[in-house]
C-alpha cells in the first residue's frame, strides 16, 4: 500500500510499475578531460561508473579517510559492486566497526531466509533477492521522497543490484575455513598441555599440603597405624635358636630400657634379618612384638614406591612420624631390598628420594629415640652400603634353613591341629628333608593332610607324609602317561642299576626311593637322601656319586647290549661331567692338576692346562664306569630281581630295597615296614569287601557287572602269580 499523499510512478524506461528501479546515469565529462577525484567532496561528487567509484573509495582509504568510505557506501552513494564492497570492508576494519555493520546482519538474515524459504516460489525468491539488494545498497525504506529523485534512485539501485549484488545466484559469496599449519597446531597443543600441567600441579600441591584428596588418589589416604596385637611368641618359633637369642636383647630393652642405659650403653637401632625365603624372618619379627608388648608397625619395601615422584619419601616420613609418636615401638620393613638397593646414577629420581629419606630417618640430624627398626631381606648383597653401616642397621642376624633337629621341631609344631597317626616318626621325615625351610615343611604337612582326606583315611600316616615329600622333591606322578612295555622294562633296569650301585658302594648316600612312575620330565628316578646334614663332602663320597651316576647306563649296556643303549642317560652324563670337572678344578682331587683352583671358563686359561683338565675328567669318568660295571656284573641276579619288582610294584622305598638285597636295616626302616604292612592289610580288606559284594551281586542275578569284577580279579591274580614266578626264577 502506498502513502496516501503519493501515488505510484512508472518510469518510461521500465517494463512495469513492479520492475526494479535503475539509477539515472550521470552526465559524462567533456571529451579530453579526465574525471575529477574529490577527496573531501559531497556524495554528489562521487563518479557514477562503478569502476571509478571503486578507484575513488580506494583513494579515500589511502588518504586515511575510512569514515568517508563507510558513509558513502552505507548511504547508497556508490554501487554495491564487488570492488566497492572490498573497499568498504577495508574501511570497516580500519574503524573497527566490522561486527557492528549492517553487512554482517544482512548476510545473516539472508542465510536464514534462504534456509527457511528454499521451497518457495520463484517470485518469492526474487522478492527476497530484491529486498536483500535493497538492504545491501542501503536504499531508503521511506516513500516520501520526490517522484523524479525516486525514479532515478530506484533505477540506479536496480541496475547495480542486477549486475553486481553479492549473495545472489549470479554473484554468490564463497567462504573457506583455513586450517592451521602443523607448526601452529603443535604450538597450540604444547601450550594447552603446559597450562593444564601447571594448573593441575598447583591444585595438587595445594590439596596435598592440606591433605585429603591427593593422599587418597596416590594411595596414602590412611596414616600409618600399629598392627593389631600379635599372639606369636618366641616359643612358637622353632629351628632358629641363634636368631632368637639375638632378638631377646631387643625385647629386654623395650621392657626395661633403664637396665641398659644406666651404664651409658646404647642398644642397636636396627637389626637386619638375612636368610633364604621361608625361614621365619617375618615370624621372628611378630614374636618380638608379641613378647615386648609394644606397638608394632609393619610395612613392605614395595609399599613406598609409586608412579608419582615424592610419594615414597612422604610415606617414609609419615611412617617414622607415627612411630615417634608411639615410641617405644618396633618398625618392621619386610623385603627392604625393594627400596634399599644400592644407588646408581641411572636410577630414577623417585627411587633415590625414597632411599635418601629412609637413610635420614634411620640416622640423620634428628635422632630417633625408642624406635627399633627391624628389616628382612633375602639378598643382603644388593643393599646400599650407607644403609647397613653402623648407626642404622648395625647388626645382621642370619636366619638359615633349619637343621635336622630344627626340622623335627617345626614339623611337630605344624602338626598341631592335624590328626597324626601314632606310628609317625618325625625324625625320619626330618632326615629325609634336607634343605627344607619352615615354609616347605608347613606345606609338606598340609599336602599330607589333603592326601589322607582324599584317601578316606582317618589319620595322617607315614605313607601320606612320604607322598607329600616325594611330590615336593620329585614332582607329581604322571599316571596318565602311556609308556610302552619295552620302555618300562628298560627304565626298570636303568633305575635298578642306579639303586644297586648306591646300595653296594661305600660312601654312597642311602636310597630314599626308586620308582619307574613318570614324574616331571623323567620316566623314573632314584632318590638319595643323606642321613644327616652334610656340611662337607669327602673324596670317597664324591667318587661314590660318580659311580651311582654311571650305574644306569652300565645296566642298560649289560642287559640290552652296547648297541641298544638309549639317550636316557644324557642327564646322568651331564651331572657326572660337571662333578668330575669340579673335583679337578676346585677341590684339588687330581694328581696332574695338583692343588690349584682354576676356573674352567676363564679366558686366561692356557690350552695346555685346559687339555690336562679334560684328560683328568675323562679318566675319572672312565674309572667310575669301570667300577660300576664290575659291581653290576657281580650282582646281576639282584639287578634282575630289582627290575622285575619295579615292573610289578613301580615304586620301592629304601627299606624295601635293603630288605630285598639282604642288607642291614637302617634307622626308620621299621616305621616304613609297619606302615607298608598296615597299608597292605587295608588294601586286602578293601579287595575282600569288593569281592564279597561282587559275589552277592552275582548270586542275586546281578549278572554282567559281577562277571566283569570276577574277571578283573582273576586277571590281577594271574599277574601276581606271574610276577612271583619271575622273582623265584631270578632268585634261583
Amino acid at each position: 500500500m502506498s502513502h496516501p499523499r503519493s501515488r505510484p510512478f512508472c518510469s518510461s524506461t521500465a517494463t512495469g510499475c513492479g520492475a526494479s528501479p535503475r539509477p539515472l546515469a550521470r552526465p559524462a565529462p567533456p571529451p579530453g578531460h579526465a574525471p575529477r577525484r574529490h577527496f573531501f567532496g559531497r556524495s554528489s561528487d562521487v563518479p557514477s561508473d562503478p569502476a571509478r567509484q571503486a578507484a575513488h573509495l580506494r583513494d579515500l582509504n589511502r588518504a586515511s579517510q575510512p569514515e568517508k568510505v563507510v558513509q558513502l557506501y552505507e548511504s547508497g552513494a556508490v554501487a554495491a559492486s564487488e570492488a566497492n564492497l572490498s573497499e568498504y570492508l577495508k574501511a570497516l576494519v580500519r574503524v573497527d566497526r566490522l561486527n557492528e555493520s549492517a553487512l554482517l546482519r544482512t548476510l545473516q538474515r539472508g542465510a536464514a531466509a534462504e534456509a527457511g524459504g528454499s521451497a518457495g516460489s520463484a517470485a518469492s525468491r526474487g522478492s527476497v533477492s530484491n529486498r536483500a539488494a535493497a538492504i545491501m545498497t542501503g536504499a531508503a525504506e521511506s516513500t516520501s521522497f520526490s517522484a523524479g529523485g525516486a525514479v532515478n534512485s530506484a533505477s540506479s539501485a536496480s541496475s547495480a543490484a542486477s549486475a553486481h549484488v553479492l549473495g545472489t545466484a549470479s554473484s554468490p559469496i564463497y567462504t573457506q575455513q583455513l586450517e592451521p599449519t602443523f607448526r601452529a597446531q603443535m604450538w597450540r597443543t604444547i601450550r594447552t598441555l603446559g597450562v593444564a600441567f601447571v594448573v593441575l600441579s598447583g591444585i595438587g600441591a595445594l590439596a596435598d599440603d592440606r591433605g585429603g584428596v591427593t593422599r587418597s588418589i596416590m594411595g596414602g589416604g590412611e596414616k600409618p597405624k600399629p598392627s593389631a596385637e600379635t599372639k606369636t611368641k618366641f616359643a612358637d618359633v622353632k629351628g632358629v635358636d641363634e636368631a632368637k637369642g639375638e632378638l631377646v636383647e631387643i625385647v629386654e630393652y623395650l621392657r626395661s630400657p633403664e637396665k641398659f642405659t644406666r651404664l651409658g650403653g646404647k642398644l642397636p637401632k636396627g637389626l637386619l634379618l638375612v636368610g633364604p625365603p621361608g625361614t621365619g624372618k617375618t615370624m621372628l619379627a611378630r614374636a618380638v612384638a608379641g613378647e615386648a608388648g609394644v606397638p608394632f608397625f609393619y610395612t613392605s619395601g614395595s609399599e613406598f614406591e609409586e608412579m608419582f615422584v615424592g610419594v615414597g619419601a612422604r610415606r617414609v616420613r609419615d611412617l617414622f612420624k607415627a612411630a615417634k609418636q608411639a615410641a617405644p615401638c618396633i618398625v618392621f620393613i619386610d623385603e627392604i631390598d625393594a627400596v634399599g638397593s644400592a644407588r646408581n646414577p641411572k636410577d630414577q629420581q623417585n627411587t633415590r628420594m625414597t632411599l635418601n629419606q629412609l637413610l635420614t630417618e634411620l640416622d640423620g640430624f634428628r635422632k630417633n629415640e625408642g624406635v627399633i627398626v627391624l628389616a628382612a631381606t633375602n639378598t643382603p648383597e644388593t643393599l646400599d652400603k650407607a644403609l647397613v653401616r653402623p648407626g642404622r642397621f648395625d647388626r645382621t642376624v642370619a636366619v638359615p634353613n633349619p637343621d635336622v633337629d630344627g626340622r623335627k621341631q617345626i614339623l611337630a609344631t605344624h602338626a598341631n591341629g592335624v590328626k597324626i597317626a601314632r606310628g609317625v616318626d618325625w625324625e625320619v621325615i626330618a632326615r629325609g628333608t634336607p634343605g627344607f625351610s619352615g615354609a616347605d615343611l608347613a606345606n609338606l604337612v598340609n599336602v599330607a593332610a589333603l592326601k589322607a582326606a582324599l584317601d578316606g583315611a582317618k589319620e595322617v600316616g607315614m605313607s601320606q607324609l612320604e607322598h607329600a615329600k616325594d611330590r615336593i622333591m620329585m614332582g607329581a606322578e604322571r599316571k596318565s602317561a602311556v609308556v610302552a612295555e619295552e620302555n618300562r622294562r628298560l627304565t626298570a633296569y636303568h633305575e635298578g642299576g642306579h639303586a644297586l650301585v648306591a646300595l653296594f658302594t661305600d660312601g654312597a648316600r642311602p636310597i630314599h626311593k626308586a620308582t619307574i612312575v613318570p614324574r616331571g620330565q623323567s620316566l623314573g628316578m632314584v632318590m638319595q637322601l643323606p642321613e644327616k646334614d652334610e656340611l662337607n663332602l669327602t673324596k670317597k663320597q664324591l667318587l661314590a656319586m660318580l659311580d651311582v651316576t654311571m650305574g644306569g647306563r652300565v645296566a642298560e649296556e649289560l642287559i640290552f647290549g652296547a648297541e641298544n643303549v638309549t639317550t636316557g642317560a644324557s642327564s646322568d652324563l651331564r651331572q657326572a661331567t660337571r662333578l668330575a670337572r669340579e673335583m679337578v678344578t676346585k677341590y684339588g682331587f687330581s694328581d696332574k692338576c695338583g692343588l690349584a683352583s682354576t676356573e674352567y671358563g676363564d679366558y686366561g686359561l692356557s690350552h695346555e692346562t685346559r687339555g690336562v683338565i679334560e684328560d683328568e675328567v675323562k679318566e675319572m669318568l672312565h674309572q667310575a664306569n669301570k667300577r660300576a660295571t664290575k659291581l653290576l656284573k657281580s650282582h646281576e641276579k639282584e639287578l634282575h630281581m630289582l627290575a622285575e619288582t619295579l615292573l610289578d610294584r613301580e615304586t620301592l622305598n629304601g627299606a624295601e630295597l635293603r630288605r630285598l638285597c639282604g642288607l642291614k636295616a637302617k634307622a626308620g626302616d621299621a616305621a616304613f615296614h609297619a606302615e607298608a604292612e598296615k597299608n597292605a592289610a587295608e588294601r586286602a580288606g578293601r579287595e575282600k569287601r569288593t569281592r564279597t559284594k561282587s559275589e552277592a551281586d552275582f548270586g542275586s542275578g546281578g549278572g554282567a557287572e559281577a562277571a566283569r569284577s570276577a574277571a578283573a580279579a582273576a586277571a590281577a591274580a594271574a599277574a601276581a602269580a606271574k610276577a612271583a614266578a619271575a622273582r623265584a626264577k631270578a632268585a634261583a
